[in-house]
Parts: structure tokens; sequence; C-alpha cells
């Protein structure tokens, strides 16, 4: 069963709005203090909050503390540079020497473009990276270069999270799939989704702000169905493929695609760490000649999707992507709404690094104080 979103517990939690700019740089001291140069705290926070803005508030700031534990422990390293190991031309392995994910991403990505330019195609291979956040930012950016690309991920085994189909234990990673397409004059069409029933990250959300998940999402360690975060945490249980065999199905093949193929190593219950590895595909689409130009032939799928018939009255067609760019329009207006276990936790190591966190406890101006219930 597909996961549609969480459903409240009956439990009241406590909301702000916070503004992003105040929240950004609070993030960006956080990894300045803990030792991260200028470029990779802007870039970390930049990335970290504007999935909060796009509604990914899975991949957003609640991350911090797991990354600076990370950190802490050696197992990410701050303001490593990746390193190009083979160049075949429009094929490239990078490796990102375990550091953050953000400046891996960003750096595999720049180098897709550029070898699009010169080839038309280029694939990379990424591995050893630090945890890659939102997926969707890579597409976004090959699509603002004016390219279509494709990307697999995975993690090497620390981040083993999902049963295969059929089974109890955890084998998988969340094993993301993300494509980006450009439109002429509008914002590209960018799909992101996990190969699996719901992001762990989304558990955690969840889990903070004191609500069930939906069905067909989790089950307990000993395979029985619970909408309970807490049960997925403490037992453990396990997350579920989407749409059951087919699911499972994409969730292998990214493995084998983001991992064996990569060098990253595919699911290893002993891995020391968490690290991602990433296939991109980027394709410059005025490369293949054609009787219709590609843009015209994007904007005529566009308009024909969306003349469909609603199944609800006054309902629309989104294309992917659409969604997120509404919700970041809104936040930008309105504030990210951050629940308090999230904001004591991210004040928690703010503090540990003298850094005051009054800005968590600040309502977005004009926005009263969100109660969940």
């Amino acid at each position: 069963m597909a996961c549609p979103g969480l459903g409240p517990t009956g439990v009241t939690v406590t909301m702000n709005r916070v503004a992003y700019q105040p929240l950004q740089q609070l993030v960006e001291q956080i990894f300045l203090r803990a030792g991260c140069h200028d470029d990779e705290a802007a870039r970390i926070a930049r990335r970290l909050v504007r999935s909060n803005l796009v509604g990914h508030d899975s991949h957003g700031v609640i991350r911090v503390p797991s990354y600076i534990d990370w950190m802490r422990a050696g197992k990410v390293v701050p303001n490593q540079r990746p390193e190009v190991v083979f160049d075949g031309g429009s094929f490239a392995v990078v490796d990102a020497g375990f550091g953050f994910g953000q400046t891996a991403g960003e750096f595999a990505l720049r180098l897709a473009i550029a070898k699009t330019e010169e080839h038309g195609v280029a694939v990379i291979a990424l591995r050893n990276a630090g945890h890659l956040g939102r997926i969707g930012d890579w597409p976004e950016m090959a699509a603002e270069a004016g390219k279509v690309s494709l990307h697999f991920v995975s993690t090497s085994g620390a981040g083993l999270l999902v049963a295969p189909f059929g089974g109890i234990d955890r084998r998988l990673s969340a094993n993301p799939i993300a494509a980006g397409i450009p439109v002429e004059g509008g914002r590209p069409i960018v799909l992101d989704i996990s190969t699996c029933s719901i992001a762990e990250g989304k558990i955690r959300v969840a889990l903070n702000r004191g609500e069930r998940v939906p069905d067909g999402c989790i089950i307990d360690g000993q395979g029985r169905p619970t909408n309970d975060p807490e049960v997925f945490y403490a037992d453990p249980g396990a997350i579920l493929p989407f749409g059951g065999h087919k699911g499972y199905g994409l969730s292998v093949i990214t493995e084998i695609l983001a991992e064996a193929f990569t060098g990253n190593g595919c699911s290893d219950p002993k891995a020391a760490r968490l690290t991602n590895g990433m296939l991109t595909i980027v394709l410059d689409p005025g490369r293949v000649p054609r009787e219709r130009p590609f843009g015209s032939e994007v904007d005529r799928l566009i308009t024909f999707l969306k003349s469909a018939r609603t199944s609800v009255p006054d309902g629309e067609i989104l294309l992917p992507g659409e969604l997120e760019a509404r919700t970041e329009a809104a936040r930008v207006a309105t504030g990210i709404p951050l629940e308090q276990a999230t904001r004591h936790q991210l004040a928690r190591t703010a503090a540990s690094f003298d850094l005051s966190a009054d800005v968590l406890e600040v309502n977005f101006p004009g926005a009263p104080n969100a109660a969940m219930s």
C-alpha cells in the first residue's frame, strides 16, 4: 500500500513557524563551529533548510544532530575535496573520501554537467559520500543547466531499513531514485522517490510530532504491521517496499547500480559508517536530432496531462515537483513549521557549540503558534 501521509495520534504537539533565513544562519554557524570551512558550512545549511522549504522535513534540519554526531565520531570528514579516481571521457568515478554529501553531490553534478557539455552524455559513479540529503537537489541542479538526469542512490549498509518483499529483516536501504527534466520558461519536472513505502526521516518526523504512520508502511521486529514509530525504532522493525514486489524490484536494481557499480559496496550489516553511493546519468537533450524540438514536446505533454478531467470537483493535475515549488513559496512567506522535539534537539546541538538557538522560538511574524492535535 502506498504511504499517502501522516496521521495524528491525538497527542498535542507545539509547532513554531520559523523564518528560513535565521534558521539557515543558525545551521551554518553550527557547522562552522564544528570545523567546516565557510563554503561547506553554508552549503550544508542551504541544502538542509531548502529541504524544509520544499516540504521534505525528513531531510531538513532534523538531520543536523545526526550529522554532528557522525562528524564527532569521525564517520564523516569535514572539508574533503572529492577526487576523480577514474576519468574515461564521458564516464568518471568520484571518491568523496567520506566527506559531506552536500559537497560531494555538488562536485559530482558540476563534473557531470561539464562532461555533458563536451560529450552530450555523462555517467558519474560517486562513492564514499556522506548523507547526500534530499536527492531531488541533484536533478534540479542538472535541469537548471538544461540537462536531463537520472540518479540512483543507496547506502553501504549502515542505513539498512527495508525488508525485501516477503521478508521481515532489514536488508536494503531506502534506495531513492530521482530524475529531472528541464522545462523551457518554467520550473523543471523533478521526480524524487524512495523505493520503500516511507522514508525513515518521515518516520522520525512522525515520532517527534507524536503522530502515527499510515497502514502498510512499517512492520515490527516480528513482522507484524504497526503504525507506531516508537515500535519501529525500539523493536526494531523494518520499512516495506512500496507497491510490493514492484518497489522491491526497483530497490534491488538501485542497490546494484548505486553500490556494486560505483564501488561503494552493497548492503553490509557490518558497515561502520553510513556512506552513500550515487550513479548519475546526465543527457543533453539538444544533442538528439529530431523533428519536434524537445522543449515543445515537453510543453505539449504538460498541457495534455493537465487537460485531463479530475477525479474530484475543482481538482488539479500536478506534475512531479510542482507541490514542492508551491510549498517553498508558502514557507518562504509564512515560515518553516518545526515541532518542539526537533527544535529542542537542534537547540541542544547549538548549545554544545555555545550558540544561542533563540531563533527557533521566534514565531514567524503574523503566524500564531500552531498546535497539532
